[in-house]
């Protein structure tokens, strides 16, 4: 760990310090839209998008090196693809009489399948572990610009619609009667997650997603009796376990994203074994 803060502080390598300020701007969007996620009960369907974005970013790959589009980057891709999954799942699950997990997992499997045929026939080979799994370490100063503007409309969004978002999240019922536009809140919620996703992609990656959304908002429901306590105790803990991963991982060389939720599982356990011997001492 020494390593890292030493390199931290050398002015000539800069990947490192924008790999940390990448995952404490994300931890602000992790803390709040995982804390909507955790307590509305809905970190499958934020599975099901985060592996749509594969698709996307795929997509974007394929047809910026065949047709030239040079605007479409994978960043671009992944965006429009999480925001076009999130709508689907949420007026399929609010209009049509279909299961709702039949349409999500067939949205599941059908953008891992796009993403990776796409990225086949992309000239020049595209290896989709970067995108699996994550890579902090390989954020630009580009990358880091357009996490600052998703984070900063995720948060803003989040926090202006926050008791709106309140009551859909634990009476949803009352919420309409009440005269909420439950099913307007309910999209824009999924939206702000597939956001939040696409945020989450460079740091630990599409496969690890769902981890970073749980967890801190899990841990943090343990020591917060107020949706807002939860916000700031999980964004505090995503911190956390962002800076304490790139430094465990850096020195021995391990998967950055991997090390990260690593971390926030065993907190999550530690403080859930806590809780058990607590219980039965009492």
């Amino acid at each position: 760990m020494t390593d890292f803060f030493n390199t931290l502080l050398d002015p000539s390598i800069s990947f490192l310090r924008y790999a940390l300020i990448a995952g404490l701007l994300a931890s602000v969007a992790f803390g709040i839209i995982g804390s909507y996620v955790v307590v509305k009960r809905i970190t499958y369907i934020a599975g099901a998008i985060a592996h749509c974005v594969l698709g996307g970013i795929g997509a974007a790959l394929f047809f910026s090196q065949h047709y030239g589009l040079s605007w479409l980057t994978p960043m671009t891709g992944a965006v429009l693809a999480a925001l076009a999954a999130a709508l689907v799942i949420g007026l399929v699950s609010i209009h049509a009489q279909e299961r709702e997990d039949s349409v999500i997992s067939a949205l599941w499997v059908s953008g891992m399948a796009a993403g990776i045929m796409f990225m086949a026939k992309t000239p020049g080979y595209i290896d989709p572990m970067s995108y699996l799994f994550g890579n902090i370490l390989m954020i630009s100063r580009q990358d880091l610009w357009t996490i600052v503007a998703l984070d900063s409309c995720v948060v803003t969004l989040g926090i202006l619609s926050y008791s709106k978002m309140l009551a859909v999240c634990f009476d949803e019922e009352f919420a309409r009667l009440r005269g909420v536009h439950t099913k307007f809140y309910y999209l824009l919620l999924l939206c702000l997650t597939a956001l939040t996703i696409v945020l989450m992609i460079r740091i630990v990656g599409i496969v690890l997603v769902i981890a970073l959304f749980s967890l801190p908002a899990a841990v943090a429901g343990h020591f917060s009796s107020r949706l807002w306590q939860m916000m700031a105790i999980s964004t505090l803990l995503s911190m956390f376990y962002v800076t304490t991963g790139l430094a465990v991982s850096y020195g021995p060389n391990l998967p950055s994203g991997a090390t990260i939720v690593m971390i926030a599982g065993l907190s999550y356990l530690l403080v859930m074994a806590a809780k058990m011997l607590r219980r039965n001492h009492n």
